[in-house]
């Protein structure tokens, strides 16, 4: 099974993306998504953004992790 972790997006610069993700703050490839701004979010795997989400998928995210 794959985790992907929701993270919001801080800074982007040449393909790199700074991303927050409940405090934990990392750099991760860009280069999958079109159009992305910081204080989008995306959800994240392997150290790559697959997909941008909304602030809703996000906190569900959340909450389900934090359940388990």
């Amino acid at each position: 099974m794959c985790v992907g972790l929701p993270a919001r997006v801080v800074k982007i610069k040449e393909g790199m993306a700074l991303i927050d993700a409940s405090g934990a703050k990392r750099e991760v490839s860009a280069e999958l998504i079109d159009e992305l701004e910081p204080g989008d979010y995306v959800m994240v795997h392997a150290g790559i953004a697959i997909s941008k989400i909304t602030n809703d998928d996000q906190s569900e995210t959340d909450k389900i992790m934090e359940e388990l």
